[in-house]
């Protein structure tokens, strides 16, 4: 059904991709890829194993050692045309992506453009891997440090963000001079696949990107078989934060780098001085892009009182807008949940809000499939669900506070620490109460933070390590120290000082 929606079908090719090959599980077992919206079968996709773990990794182990050598020009010049090749397939991409994980079709193309940034970035930064020369302790010594690709790396991406979370881990991977193993959701195996086939075309050597796709029942042993391989260096996850914790347990074994973005448990502040329109639109843009399934989600919204029932009525208005459909339909706003665990998680949010005292305004009911109504709650308060846990969904949790300290105390009363917002045109509180949220990233007066040249990442349990910006190419680059011994001086010159 998937390949008569797309200009291109030899995107989607019948198998995943290792050593440059498309090519089926060794069990020649397949599992199916559902739309999330009507639930029916788009396809399916070979459903690997440790053997098939096997495979790629040899095949990435033996594509580094000739990877690693090439000009950083070169793997520059690879990068910047797969960029190329993924802008002028952006449509196809999207109408995958949207297939696959439900999000609106406008949403689905600007991500593949976020994902393309990552590429066009890190080919830029390629040739800006510097190391250093030191002042060396003695006159006979010369001190430098170089930096080095650390090698075969794991990366092992959610399905929220199909392309981008591949992308934005593979580019600075590939331009260090890395070769990478992705295991993709079970959930969107063809957008990776669609991206192997671009890299093909692209020219990125035969090993040096490789895909292994599985169902959910093969994910613990693929996942396992990669982090207890000794010959994958690097480990780079996106999801959940018990996901992350037991791979970051299994890389202990062989004392893997490793780099971990996980949940989150964002809050939204909004000030009596802030410009209330402003935040509302930074609110749906961040609280609604993918029906509310993003790691960076408002997911409690703090509300001074004095602008309380204000907001709350704005925020109303603005949410009775979206359109819930098919993400393939024109003038569709919000799509479906990825799954019924995803649908019933809401569902449970917002009858726990309710049996506390949280009063449900707008929406609160499940729809067929796994659609969720947008629902509004007020008078929330932090022992609930919703404030407890991330939602992934399309729920606004409306919380009352007083004072800035007591903001900042409820916002950072959680063991997540991925994103924050605050709305509020008092500069020097804008300044305190950023640096007072421990959070690893904070948006102020603005609802949509992430970009390829920006650092993302999180403190406390939403993770480790930064992916974007000219920080995220460290994360695949070990430092090496060499001391130089230069004998005896030449007699007859001054020595150094």
């Amino acid at each position: 059904r998937l390949l008569g929606r797309l200009q291109d079908a030899s995107l989607l090719q019948l198998g995943a991709y290792v050593g440059g090959a498309f090519v089926p599980a060794k069990s020649a077992r397949t599992f199916e890829v559902l739309d999330p919206a009507s639930g029916s079968v788009l396809g399916s996709a070979p459903d690997m194993g440790k053997e098939d773990v096997e495979a790629a990794v040899v095949a990435a182990e033996q594509a580094f050692r000739s990877w690693r050598e090439q000009p950083a020009k070169e793997r520059g010049a690879v990068l910047r045309r797969w960029y190329d090749l993924v802008m002028s397939n952006r449509e196809d991409l999207a109408t995958i992506m949207t297939s696959e994980c439900g999000k609106p079709l406008p949403e689905a193309r600007a991500e593949v453009a976020y994902a393309a940034s990552f590429l066009e970035f890190f080919a830029e930064e390629s040739r800006r891997v510097e190391g250093c020369v030191h002042t060396p302790p003695s006159s006979s010594k010369r001190v430098f440090t170089i930096k080095q690709a650390v090698g075969v790396s794991a990366l092992v991406t959610p399905w929220n963000f199909p392309a981008a979370m591949i992308t934005r881990k593979a580019a600075p991977a590939i331009a260090a001079g890395c070769s990478v193993v992705v295991k993709p959701a079970e959930a969107t195996p063809f957008t990776a696949i669609a991206l192997a086939e671009l890299s093909r075309r692209a020219g990125v050597p035969a090993g040096v990107y490789n895909v292994v796709t599985c169902s959910r029942g093969n994910a613990a042993e693929v996942g396992g078989a990669l982090c207890a391989d000794e010959r994958v260096k690097k480990l780079s996850f996106t999801g959940s934060t018990a996901v992350g914790k037991q791979l970051m347990a299994q890389c202990a074994g062989t004392v893997k780098r490793v780099s971990l973005e996980l949940g989150g448990n964002a809050p939204f502040i909004v000030f009596d001085d802030a410009d209330l329109d402003a935040a509302v639109e930074g609110l749906m843009a961040s609280k609604f892009r993918n029906a509310g399934q993003t790691c960076v989600c408002a997911n409690r919204i703090l509300v001074q009182d004095g602008v309380y029932e204000k907001m709350t009525q704005l925020v109303v208005e603005r949410v009775k807008r979206l359109k819930m459909g098919h993400g393939l339909e024109e003038g569709t706003t919000i799509g479906p949940l990825i799954s019924d665990a995803g649908a019933s998680k809401v569902e449970k949010q917002v009858e726990d809000a309710k049996a506390k005292g949280g009063k449900v305004i707008f929406g609160g009911n499940r729809k067929e499939n796994n659609f969720f109504e947008p629902t509004v709650i007020t008078e929330v308060d932090p022992s609930m669900m919703c404030a407890e846990q991330e939602t992934f969904g399309p729920l606004v949790p409306l919380m009352r506070f007083k004072t800035e300290e007591e903001a900042v105390r409820i916002a950072n009363d959680t063991k997540a620490g991925l994103a924050a917002y605050v709305y509020t045109r008092d500069l020097g509180r804008s300044w305190r109460v950023s640096e007072a949220l421990e959070y690893g990233m904070v948006g102020v007066n603005e609802g949509i933070i992430s970009s390829d040249i920006a650092p993302f990442g999180g403190v406390k349990e939403s993770g480790l390590g930064r992916e974007g910006s000219k920080f995220g190419i460290e994360e695949y680059l070990e430092m090496k120290y060499i001391c130089l011994g230069l004998g005896k001086p030449i007699q007859g010159l001054p020595s150094m000082p």
